[in-house]
């Protein structure tokens, strides 16, 4: 636990807790209105607020991967900004392998360690996915000094997980195959990862998901090292970083008809996109917050992006929908019985932000 740094993006903070609350409330809220209204524009948004089964994008399929991007834009204020300051490196990087078995260990506690013990027990997880890939993802800019040296490693890594992918051949099926038990994540993940498989014949925060997630965290770096760069008026940055937004979403669709996009799989496709989206919707956020000034109505998604992991392990542990329910049902039945769900979805997503406002303001934050 400790206070907020000094040096920090509002824009980040927001796009952070405004990500945390599409999962934790909004995407809820969102889904409980569709139900109750029937409308058509209503319900093509409440299945934006679910993954797809298999291949394409929904607006689901961005949660996980913008918190990644999201912690790559990072990089460059926590790391590289204490290099130029005289800060070993080797300090730093046993900061960020502390945080990674951080993560690893609060993925192992959220997925049951400590209620049903390590019998069957499933290792991945997002945290411990999301701790990989800021590691690799922090390591290569800790020990690379160019920004042609770090686009290269993301090259590298992308390149490699699409030649596994698309052309090495699993025993038995062939290379090529992007069926949930045929793909050589699959046959990956059978053989090096232990315990219980998310999808029994594959995990999607499996080995091979991991690798390919650490480029889209790598991309994140790649737009903070951008903001942070003084070459640049904040306007041509917020310019650069949607002209690379659209760029790299343009290079997902043009392999998406031969590269599916699979988010279970962290295809290069699926990659693609999802960091074609987050650029825009971080050139977005830091041109209206950090340029234009506009930062009055921030405060609501800026408690959540501040202790995101907190309100992630949290929602865990605490029941806050049954929390919702003892102070609300008998209210949201008698004022409008079809309202209800709608009431009681609202009421989590308040809860949980009335908890992290009440950290905020204390100034206590858990950051791993």
């Amino acid at each position: 636990l400790r206070t907020a740094p000094k040096e920090r993006l509002i824009s980040l903070d927001t796009l952070r807790g405004f990500d945390m609350a599409m999962l934790l409330g909004i995407g809820g809220i969102l889904i409980a209105l569709a139900e109750l209204t029937g409308w058509g524009w209503m319900e093509a948004l409440a299945t934006q607020q679910h993954h797809v089964e298999w291949v394409g994008f929904r607006f689901y399929d961005l949660i996980f991967p913008l918190f990644m991007f999201i912690s790559g834009v990072a990089i460059p204020y926590a790391i590289n900004s204490k290099i130029e300051k005289g800060v070993a490196r080797s300090l730093l990087l046993k900061k960020i392998f502390i945080r990674l078995l951080a993560l690893i260990g609060l993925g192992l506690l959220y997925n049951g360690a400590l209620s049903r013990g390590f019998t069957n027990l499933r290792y991945a997880s997002v945290l411990s996915q999301i701790g990989f890939g800021y590691f690799f993802a922090a390591l290569i800019c800790l020990y690379t000094r160019s920004m042609r040296a770090r686009i290269l490693w993301l090259l590298g890594i992308m390149g490699g997980v699409a030649v596994l992918q698309l052309f090495v051949p699993v025993p038995g099926y062939g290379a090529g195959t992007f069926e949930a038990g045929t793909s050589i994540n699959a046959w990956l993940d059978q053989r090096l990862i232990p315990g219980r498989l998310y999808g029994e014949v594959y995990d999607p925060e499996g080995f091979l998901c991991i690798v390919s997630a650490i480029s889209i965290t790598l991309m994140g770096a790649l737009a903070g090292f951008l903001i942070r760069n003084k070459q640049y008026t904040p306007t041509r940055k917020a310019l650069f970083i949607t002209l690379g937004g659209v760029g790299v979403l343009a290079i997902g669709l043009a392999l998406s008809p031969f590269y599916p996009v699979i988010k279970k799989m962290w295809t290069v496709s699926y990659v693609l996109l999802a960091a074609g989206v987050s650029a825009l919707l971080l050139a977005l956020f830091y041109y209206v917050i950090d340029v234009k000034g506009s930062k009055n109505w921030t405060l609501f998604f800026r408690v959540f992006g501040m202790n995101s992991i907190t309100i992630y392990m949290g929602a865990r542990i605490i029941d806050f929908h049954d929390i919702s329910r003892f102070f609300l049902n008998w209210t949201s039945v008698h004022i409008n019985e079809q309202w209800g769900a709608v009431f009681i979805t609202t009421g989590v997503l308040m809860l949980e932000w009335a908890l992290l406002l009440f950290l905020y303001k204390r100034k206590i934050f858990l950051r791993v």
